[in-house]
């Protein structure tokens, strides 16, 4: 018997054993029960997403619904040029939660530039082929190769829905919380909390800078940076004032939700 090609088939088999264990790893840990997200009912969906617009522009909005196995779709063609959605998948913790669900709403120029990077993350999570890493790193890639790219103009993202469950937005808050928190946000890429005053970096009251992205990307790298402005208590009670059923449902619907009552 020829030894050499005895011992050249030993490593290729151990080679092939190794190959096989891993595949079956990333499938085991790629199991639906990792990465598809519920279904939220539609017309809870639609009043929780609107809930981010003021009221005088809800009605020509397009509004967008989520399906957990496909990505986000088109509910209603608008005609004003703002977009509202709830968003369950931000790319910049690298996980798949099931209990992140805010509502947010883009100007013309943010559902062109920033919309985009949550369709194409919905997306991928719906296939079950990536894992958040795998999604991240690939936001990562298109941000540095311009296929995402920065606002091009100031503008407006509105974020006044009554609760809010997300990240608190700084790396060392590693977990959502439940918040009722309306606000405003100001596209600011590659702007930083230095350059608005608010020092220590983002601690003091008033506006904020929040730019999860650049965590991964680098200070002054993320592109989709925001200066963010909390409603005034007048107007934030008014809110809350004004959704008290869409809370009620919100929290008959999934109990992580009841922080807001």
């Amino acid at each position: 018997m020829n030894t050499s090609i005895t011992a050249a088939k030993k490593p290729r088999s151990a080679l092939l054993v190794l190959v096989i264990l891993f595949i079956s790893i990333q499938s085991f840990a790629q199991k639906p029960g990792d990465w598809e997200l519920e279904k939220m009912p539609v017309k809870l969906e639609t009043d929780f997403a609107l809930s981010a617009l003021p009221p005088q522009l809800r009605q020509n909005a397009t509004v967008y619904l989520l399906d957990p196995k496909k990505g986000y779709y088109i509910a209603h063609k608008g005609s004003n040029g703002f977009i509202c959605f709830v968003t369950r998948t931000e790319w910049e913790w690298n996980e798949f939660r099931k209990d992140n669900a805010a509502a947010i709403s883009y100007d013309a120029e943010g559902a062109r530039t920033i919309f985009p990077v949550s369709m194409d993350v919905a997306a991928m999570r719906a296939t079950g082929k990536f894992t958040p890493l795998q999604i991240k790193n690939i936001v990562i890639d298109r941000i540095k190769k311009g296929v995402y790219k920065a606002p091009s103009r100031a503008g407006i993202s509105y974020m006044l829905a009554p609760v809010m469950r997300t990240y608190p937005g700084k790396p060392d808050h590693h977990d959502v919380m439940t918040m009722n928190m309306p606000h405003y946000m100001f596209y600011a890429p590659y702007i930083t909390n230095t350059d608005i005053g608010n020092i220590p970096d983002g601690q003091a009251d008033g506006p904020v800078v929040i730019n999860p992205g650049a965590m991964w990307l680098g200070e002054r790298k993320g592109p989709y940076g925001f200066i963010i402005l909390p409603a005034g208590a007048t107007e934030r009670a008014k809110i809350m004032s004004d959704n008290k059923e869409l809370l009620k449902r919100l929290v008959a619907y999934k109990s992580y939700f009841k922080g807001s009552l």
